[in-house]
Parts: C-alpha cells; sequence; structure tokens
C-alpha cells in the first residue's frame, strides 16, 4: 500500500532533478543566465546542486520499495 506513494514521489522528484540539470546544462553552454541578477558560476553551481539533490532524492525512494 505504501508503493504507490514512493513510486509518485520518485518520479516527480527524479523528473524534477533530470530537467533542472538539462536546463542548467544547456543554459550554461549557450552561455545565456542561469538565474537572472545571480554571479554566473554561483548560480550554476547551486542550480546543479539542487538538481543533483533532487534527482538522488528520487532514486532514494525508488530504492525504498
Amino acid at each position: 500500500m505504501e508503493s504507490g506513494p514512493a513510486i509518485f514521489a520518485g518520479a516527480a522528484f527524479t523528473l524534477f532533478g533530470g530537467a533542472l540539470l538539462l536546463w542548467t546544462t544547456v543554459r550554461v553552454r549557450q552561455g545565456e543566465p542561469v538565474a537572472l541578477g545571480v554571479a554566473p558560476r554561483a548560480a550554476a553551481a547551486l542550480t546543479g546542486l539542487a538538481g543533483t539533490l533532487f534527482l538522488g532524492l528520487g532514486l532514494w525512494c525508488f530504492a525504498r520499495l
């Protein structure tokens, strides 16, 4: 009974983390700002860290099944 919410949470976290990492990579490669008004390196680092965290959290949810 607990596998349904774990699958949903794992899918949501994994999709969001993967999309955030992909978006950050594309923006950095194109030389576009990741966040307006923030230093480019700091924005890319923090966004990459958040994407990795969400991706890891999603994988952790799947591992708990």
